[in-house]
């Protein structure tokens, strides 16, 4: 096994990385660019919006077919052949004939974009000792909050200079040199074994992650904490354009920058689970995630954007103890439980809008923050729940010895 800061540790750590952050600067690159698109294209508002949403729908639904096909076949070759896919996409963007040709391109841009996330926390569990492992996957962590925001600033800055055909044409160039340096990092695999690629064993895998209740409490934090993280955003966008705020649209989308702080927390997660027990790191990630919702309700411009960033700390410190909880709690089929993981994580963010809105409608700003809440309680109580199982097995030992 590839110890912490071993030299195979720093290139698989800093390939997967920089895979990490090509996947989310192909993924989020087109949306500054929304507005110029409905204009090019003579499109409504939400059939513009829908560019991001033919790509995350697919990246969601891939992840299933990811998770399996990798705990047959390998890791390595299915993360390489889907950055080159996928930057192939964003080269071929611009030349489009009309909108339907692309949304058709950004679907298959994002069935390509689930083969990196779908498989390489599960890489690093088949590889990585337990330290080396939750070290990694706070930095991977960091690096999809920095593809975050740096697709957001290309796409825009390119954009505002070249027209939405030069945003696209900049990152897959980006994206092809990314690439070359994850093809050269990333270390062989050593310690994979493959299983049946078989329909049966697939389902039978997915079924005895969704039948463990140390997972499924994993997948239940995740993609309910996402529902509420990321479609805060969305409503705050509408509070800031409001009065007494305002904000253009080119302010709006420098609030993502907010994002660092969970740059930072993903970072630090690895260097605290030392000390602490796992599930006692996620409950300590919700407890500031709910306190950085509180501050939000600041009625100062300095002081939202500080409960951002504290939430941002709090939700990526929590989902990289999450993530490395379920590669290490799945015994086999690695791929699949962390295909799963995801799946219920982008699934969390397809349904927030629509549990938010009532709360919108109901009583502004105020009352998401009152809704948010209540679905933090409820993976605050997970995360308790996992941390007093935990605990168990370790109270038996010492009264044992």
């Amino acid at each position: 096994m590839i110890e912490a800061h071993s030299r195979d540790w720093w290139r698989a750590t800093l390939a997967l990385c920089l895979g990490s952050f090509t996947v989310f600067v192909n993924l989020y690159a087109a949306q500054p660019l929304l507005p110029d698109l409905r204009v090019a294209f003579g499109v409504s508002t939400l059939s513009s919006a829908m560019v991001m949403g033919a790509a995350t729908l697919t990246l969601a639904g891939s992840l299933l077919i990811y998770g399996p096909l990798s705990d047959a076949i390998g890791r390595g070759g299915i993360m390489r052949l889907s950055l080159l896919v996928a930057a192939l996409c964003s080269l071929l963007l611009p030349w489009v004939p009309d909108f339907t040709s692309l949304l058709v391109l950004r679907a298959l841009q994002g069935l390509a974009l689930g083969g990196l996330p779908a498989v390489a926390i599960a890489w690093m569990g088949d590889e990585f000792d337990r330290r080396a492992l939750m070290l990694a996957v706070g930095l991977y962590i960091s690096a999809n909050t920095l593809g975050g925001i740096g697709g957001r600033v290309i796409g825009g800055f390119a954009g505002e200079y070249g027209g939405w055909q030069a945003s696209f044409l900049t990152v897959g160039a980006l994206s092809l040199v990314c690439l070359a340096v994850f093809w050269r990092l990333l270390p062989p695999a050593r310690n994979f074994r493959p299983a049946s690629l078989r329909l049966d064993v697939a389902l039978g895998g997915m079924r005895a992650h969704l039948g463990n209740p140390l997972l499924l409490a994993a997948y239940l934090i995740g993609g309910l904490n996402f529902l509420i993280f990321i479609n805060q955003y969305s409503y705050m966008t509408f509070r800031l354009s409001e009065a007494p705020y305002a904000l253009t649209t080119q302010w709006l989308g420098m609030i993502f920058v907010t994002y660092l702080g969970g740059t930072l927390g993903s970072a630090l997660s690895g260097r605290v689970a030392q000390r602490l027990a796992q599930p006692l790191c996620m409950l300590l990630g919700i407890g500031i995630f709910m306190l950085g919702s509180l501050v939000t309700l600041s009625e100062s411009l300095a002081g939202i954007l500080a409960g951002l960033t504290i939430n941002a700390f709090g939700f990526f410190f929590c989902h990289s103890m999450a993530s490395s909880w379920v590669s290490r709690q799945a015994t086999q089929a690695r791929g699949t439980a962390s295909a799963l993981y995801l799946v219920c994580y982008y699934l969390g963010a397809s349904l927030g809008g629509f549990y938010l809105e009532p709360w919108w409608q109901a009583g502004g700003w105020p009352a998401v923050v009152a809704g948010s809440w209540l679905v933090l309680l409820v993976t605050l109580t997970t995360a308790v729940w996992l941390w007093r199982r935990e605990r168990r097995p370790q109270a038996a030992t010492a009264q044992g010895g």
